[in-house]
């Protein structure tokens, strides 16, 4: 690959991390349009928990790897929440990139030159030839 390639890449991840580490800190905390429609129907107080009224809300239970470590956007045992919640945004990213550049690279593997014995040929050969039949 070449170093332009790479340079790309890293700034491109570089800016994932920065995203999920910093920025994911400063996003809203209020429920989304999935969990409002959820509620409606239902009496809530100011903490958000259901006080009165019949939705479906109220059928929620936990979720199965709800006590894993990185559960609820944060990391387990890290008491901080900005660096918790940055902290599993980094991870998060970092191995999304590590599964997609181990996809790439099994891929490339299995797809490289040809075993034939056929030549591979570049834009640079194709031209020439047809320059050479044309005169």
């Amino acid at each position: 690959m070449k170093n332009r390639s790479w340079a790309f890449l890293a700034g491109g991840l570089l800016v994932a991390l920065l995203l999920a580490g910093v920025v994911s800190n400063y996003a809203s905390s209020h429920p989304d349009g999935l969990d409002s429609s959820l509620l409606k129907g239902c009496t809530v107080d100011a903490d958000d928990t259901i006080v009165g009224g019949s939705c479906p809300a109220q059928q929620a239970k936990d979720h199965e790897l709800g006590d894993s470590p990185l559960a609820d956007y944060g990391v387990r045992g890290i008491e901080n929440s900005f660096v918790s919640t940055g902290l599993s945004g980094v991870l998060g990213v970092l191995v999304t990139f590590a599964i997609g550049a181990g996809g790439f690279w099994l891929l490339r593997r299995r797809g490289g030159t040809p075993t034939d014995g056929a030549e591979t040929t570049t834009a640079d050969d194709e031209a020439r030839r047809r320059a050479d039949a044309a005169s």
